[in-house]
């Protein structure tokens, strides 16, 4: 049986970025290299759970905890099963079929997965040479949304806080400002979102919380687009260990603090080391870098998987020609990333 059995809009879908491991050292996906949250270790280390009970509908513990960290209300924030949860529930949302979405080029692969999926068509705008949005190319769209991440990735960089808040005012749908790296860097929209009406943005616990196990994300509104999200939201969707272990990290903000300060110590070094190796990389505002490759950027991603380290390519992908994307890793897995690189280049030349 042929794919024409699928939906329309999925039938060109394939699979997500799934690579088979055999211990390698993981700077593919832009996790916690300092290990799993400690406060969530010690609430699941202790935990008991009512197992053949439910989780509260909607999250409403967790939902309180960040209302009290970012000095908002429950009633701003929609929990889930990850981020891309929310992302989902954002488009399901205020998106009818065949809708138009305005997605940055480039920026994350699964923006237009849940474009396609909710049946719309993702409108691309090319970001500017120094990859910040073109506020002019967004606000002429007729889309229902505008979504951009800020730190960008896979380039790295924030946005400007004036475009955004430019798009806000000019942009006639929803625009939704994805902050999954907003931890690494100074600028942030989600302790503003009652200012705008039409402002969602989008948070995770896989990060700088180094939780991505436990799938948990979040969404900030003002309360009455978040209401209209949470009747879209499946009930019970987080469970209530994933739940209590978020409400833990929350609590204790040492870990985010001492992850936030390493990587703003060893991001420095680790691009002045990929310069002397010949890459080029791009400034970041947050927990990887974006660099093109002094060599064939599939050589030098399959080089280094064979000798242990897996790094992300999209040097086959428009804009980001012959780059490739690593997470800034402690001092000890820098200097391997390095030493391993210099191998592959050496051995090409």
């Amino acid at each position: 049986m042929d794919r024409s059995v699928m939906r329309e809009t999925a039938r060109g879908f394939q699979r997500y970025y799934n690579p088979k491991l055999s211990g390698e050292l993981r700077l593919d996906t832009n996790t916690n290299v300092l290990g799993p949250n400690p406060a969530a270790e010690m609430y699941l280390a202790g935990g008991r759970w009512q197992l053949d009970s439910y989780p509260n509908t909607y999250s409403d513990g967790l939902r309180a905890a960040l209302g009290e960290l970012y000095g908002l209300q429950a009633d701003n924030f929609i929990a889930g099963n990850g981020s891309d949860e929310l992302l989902d529930v954002t488009f399901k949302t205020f998106m009818n079929w065949g809708d138009n979405s305005v997605v940055p080029v480039p920026s994350y692969t699964l923006y237009d997965y849940f474009v396609g999926l909710n049946g719309g068509r993702a409108i691309e705008t090319d970001l500017t040479e120094d990859f910040q949005l073109d506020v002019d190319a967004i606000c002429r769209q007729d889309a229902k949304i505008a979504i951009m991440p800020s730190p960008n990735n896979p380039t790295g960089n924030c946005f400007r806080q004036r475009d955004i808040e430019e798009i806000l005012s000019r942009f006639r749908g929803i625009v939704v400002v994805d902050e999954a790296y907003a931890e690494y860097s100074e600028g942030s929209m989600i302790r503003r979102v009652d200012e705008f009406d039409n402002l969602v943005v989008l948070r995770t616990f896989s990060k700088a919380y180094a939780m991505a196990a436990l799938r948990v994300g979040y969404a900030a509104s003002n309360p009455k687009l978040a209401e209209m999200m949470m009747c879209v939201k499946i009930p019970y969707s987080l469970n209530m260990i994933s739940e209590g272990a978020a409400i833990a990290a929350v609590k204790d903000q040492d870990f985010v603090r001492r992850s936030v300060e390493m990587v703003r110590e060893q991001r420095p070094k680790l691009a002045a080391g990929l310069r002397k190796l010949g890459f080029e990389p791009f400034p970041s505002d947050s927990n990887f870098i974006l660099a093109r490759s002094p060599i064939d950027h599939a050589a030098l991603v399959e080089g280094l998987k064979s000798r242990g380290i897996l790094i992300r390519d999209f040097g086959a992908k428009r804009r980001t020609e012959n780059c490739v994307r690593t997470t800034v890793g402690t001092p000890e897995q820098n200097r391997l990333l390095l030493e391993k690189a210099e191998e592959v280049i050496s051995g090409c030349r």
